[in-house]
């Protein structure tokens, strides 16, 4: 199918939106439970000031706050792609597995956090990031 490489960059994105989605019902689910349990006033929540809060609390809503950061990078360089209609099949395995690398990276920290092994995830999320980017610089020179 001559637009399967579109497509693959489009589920990715989904992919990407619902692992956001998931996790803030992780983060929320972590949330009412502490506070349930009365691990966390509940007046904690009103400015979200949740130092005293157990481990896995402050992990989930880093986790949550993570998604906003190199994610957003990911859908700037995909929504490019398909304005400049620059889609490739490097580029969208790019996508898949940077998505992928995300996954896998929000397991490690809401699980483990084996905080090195977390960091290389990371880091191999940001290599996709990177070929995705030079993907499209390379079409465009």
């Amino acid at each position: 199918m001559q637009h399967t490489p579109l497509l693959l960059v489009i589920f990715a994105m989904f992919g990407q939106t619902l692992l956001t989605l998931l996790v803030m019902f992780i983060m929320g689910k972590r949330r009412f439970k502490a506070a349930k349990n009365k691990l966390v006033d509940k007046n904690a929540f009103k400015t979200m000031d949740l130092t005293t809060a157990p481990e896995d609390v402050i992990v989930a809503g880093r986790n949550f706050s993570n998604q906003f950061e190199i994610p957003m990078l990911f859908f700037v360089v995909c929504v490019l792609a398909i304005a400049l209609n620059k889609v490739s099949w490097v580029f969208a395995l790019g996508a898949v597995l940077f998505v992928i690398s995300r996954l896998v990276h929000s397991y490690i920290h809401l699980s483990t956090n084996h905080v090195l092994m977390r960091y290389r995830t990371f880091l191999i999320g940001c290599v996709f990031l990177i070929i995705q980017w030079a993907a499209i610089i390379f079409t465009l020179l």
